[in-house]
């Protein structure tokens, strides 16, 4: 059957369901504007309002306009306007939200390029999207080389000032911003939105989640992430402040939890496996927080009584503009189910479909295909791509977007995500092509043939893990492999574990036959090191808290433990753990410094002689005849 548009959530009367309409004569003009122009509207109205917060630097409203309309001025003096595309390399600052702002100003789109990506992937980018100019925040024009130096404009806090954005005819049908996801041809493909979608987006979230001028938003996603949009757009058009978090909080759970409540954040959004282990945490019966916001992949855990806030799951690719459906998630889930992906926002429909594009029947499992006003004009320079993921409906005509997920629709007019009809991956809330992955691999001289996967280790984590088949006589490591990997790819494509095939298993069409690809054993996984056993006390504890998030039985204590899969979430848990066995502190670096069994063990070493070094002898004599044995230490 069709899901038809449905009016957002009325469930918890936290979130009113009403249109945040700001009164004032200069916004209401403005309430179907572009977003550059709201936030000018805003600043006209509440200049001396802090519009960015980080750490100690507090952007105004005014400061915010006025140097966003001196940055648009050069950027029109330099050839920007309607239709250009401009780049903006840029970390999490205030600084990218500026540049973003100006680009919008001078009536060009922008795309956000992460400064962490590899410098080929940013070459690759700057090319495919045909950039001309480029943004660029303190410290990184050195990152590209195929950008001439005259069309690369800095973006500095101290930088010049204007009262006026330079005059353009930008009109909603404009792109606002191009998005760079992972391709299944092996790269990546740039994603063009227009302002009439991004106001779309806009417009639902004020109302949907009744943002005021008096609200604290947060800006943690990472810049080329399309979740980022969503931060900044809505709440900058509100006259709301933006926080924007140090970099080390936004994997560390606990530290984000501490910093939200200190921050007074009312209103906040969280990649999805960060948002599970926050919801299992204990909070205040009274913050300031009252909203949740989460996706980017698939929610397991509904969130406990007792929450001061509404958990919110959210869907959509970043062929939709970000969202596509939405619903809060209830406290008392069914526990054979994951949470629902809630109903289409505003101005969107969602169409579960079979393969010949006709309905399927109530309840039971279709294709998503999403159409409305949130869909992106296509992708950049790839009409042949355009034409084959954006598809007419036979019966109605409506322009969909074919996303390649199911999904069935449940009795109370909610969708709950099935999985992918391809092979298409999610990791750490990133969507990822293995093909992509598989192209880097076969730039190693060592490899004849692989695949990638995503392995499920528990708890709604997964990692990336690489079959290879090896060219003959060659000997390759993990380290290898991913120096190769690293040349092209950012690091949430780069795969941990990496198994060792005579040949891939292919199924009668020829194809990899993923069914047959074995589970990562001892046996069949490539090591850096010599497996070595643990050969103390402490490094036997360790290695069992590693084996029991790692979800692998045999690991040596000279194993780099992020070549086995680790990444930042999980290394945030074994820290709580050496925290509760040992009692000590020891931060998050570390683990990234002492990626090793072996190293960490030493390091708890030094921190334990240190403590004890500290204590009277009636503190150092209670503390070792109060101590549990180490093998009960985290219990």
């Amino acid at each position: 059957m069709q899901v038809r548009r449905f009016m957002a959530d009325i469930t918890d009367p936290r979130i009113a369901e009403r249109d945040a309409t700001v009164r004032s004569a200069p916004l209401q003009a403005c309430a179907h504007a572009c977003a550059h122009h709201r936030v000018h509207a805003q600043a006209l109205e509440t200049p001396g309002a802090p519009a960015i917060v980080a750490g100690d630097r507090v952007i105004s409203y005014e400061e915010l306009d006025t140097r966003a309309n001196a940055l648009a001025a050069e950027l029109r003096g330099k050839g920007a306007g309607p239709e250009t595309v401009v780049g903006l390399l840029a970390r999490r600052s205030p600084e990218m939200v500026i540049g973003a702002l100006a680009i919008l100003k001078a009536g060009a789109a922008y795309l956000p390029l992460d400064a962490s990506y590899p410098s080929d992937r940013l070459a690759y980018v700057l090319g495919d999207a045909r950039v001309a100019l480029l943004l660029c925040t303190p410290g990184l024009a050195e990152r590209v080389t195929d950008v001439a130096p005259g069309a690369i404009v800095p973006v500095e806090l101290d930088g010049p000032r204007a009262e006026a954005a330079p005059s353009t005819d930008v009109t909603a049908e404009h792109l606002a911003y191009v998005i760079y996801t992972s391709g299944s041809t092996g790269k990546p493909k740039g994603v063009e939105i227009t302002h009439a979608s991004l106001q779309n987006l806009i417009r639902w979230h004020q109302r949907r989640f009744d943002v005021k001028p008096a609200d604290r938003a947060t800006q943690i996603a990472s810049v080329g992430f399309d979740a980022a949009v969503w931060e900044i757009w809505p709440y900058l058009a509100a006259g709301a402040c933006l926080h924007i978090p140090p970099e080390a909080l936004r994997t560390d759970p606990d530290a984000l939890r501490e910093w939200l409540l200190a921050h007074e954040i009312t209103i906040t959004f969280v990649p999805t496996p960060m948002a599970g282990r926050l919801i299992a945490h204990s909070w205040p019966a009274k913050a300031s927080l009252r909203t949740m916001l989460t996706g980017g992949d698939v929610l397991h855990a509904y969130p406990p009584p007792g929450l001061p806030f509404v958990l919110v799951n959210n869907y959509g690719p970043t062929e939709c503009t970000v969202v596509a459906t939405s619903g809060t998630v209830e406290t008392y889930g069914q526990p054979d189910r994951r949470p629902p992906i809630g109903r289409p926002i505003d101005g969107t429909t969602i169409h579960l479909l079979d393969d010949g594009l006709n309905a399927v029947p109530a309840g039971s499992v279709g294709e998503v295909y999403v159409g409305g006003a949130g869909l992106a004009r296509g992708y950049r320079n790839r009409p042949e791509l355009t034409e084959a993921r954006f598809v007419r409906q036979p019966a109605t005509g409506e322009r969909l977007y074919r996303t390649g997920d199911l999904a069935r629709e449940l009795p109370d007019g909610c969708l709950a995500f099935v999985g992918r009809a391809d092979d298409q991956i999610k990791v750490q809330g990133f969507r990822i092509e293995p093909n992509e992955i598989v192209t880097a691999l076969a730039g190693h001289p060592g490899v004849s043939a692989s695949a990638v996967v995503a392995s499920d280790v528990g708890g709604g984590d997964k990692r990336l893990v690489a079959y290879v088949v090896l060219a003959e006589g060659a000997q390759v490591t993990p380290s290898d492999l991913q120096a190769t990997l690293r040349r092209s790819l950012p690091d949430y494509m780069v795969p941990g574990i990496y198994v060792r095939l005579d040949a891939l298993p292919l199924d009668p069409h020829g194809k990899v036959a993923r069914a047959g690809l074995p589970e990562p054993t001892p046996a069949n996984t490539l090591r850096d090191a010599v497996h070595v056993k643990p050969r103390t006390l402490v490094e036997e504890r360790i290695s069992e808290l590693v084996r029991g998030l790692w979800r692998i039985d045999d690991i040596g204590v000279d194993d780099n433990l992020f070549l086995l899969g680790g990444h930042s979430l999980i290394a945030t848990q074994l820290i709580g753990r050496i925290r509760q066995a040992f009692g000590v502190e020891m931060g998050l670096r570390m683990v990234f410094e002492a990626p090793s069994v072996a190293l960490l063990s030493a390091e708890v070493e030094r921190l334990l002689l240190a403590k004890v070094g500290a204590m009277t002898d009636e503190e150092a004599r209670a503390l070792l005849g109060a101590a549990p044995p180490v093998e009960d230490a985290a219990q």
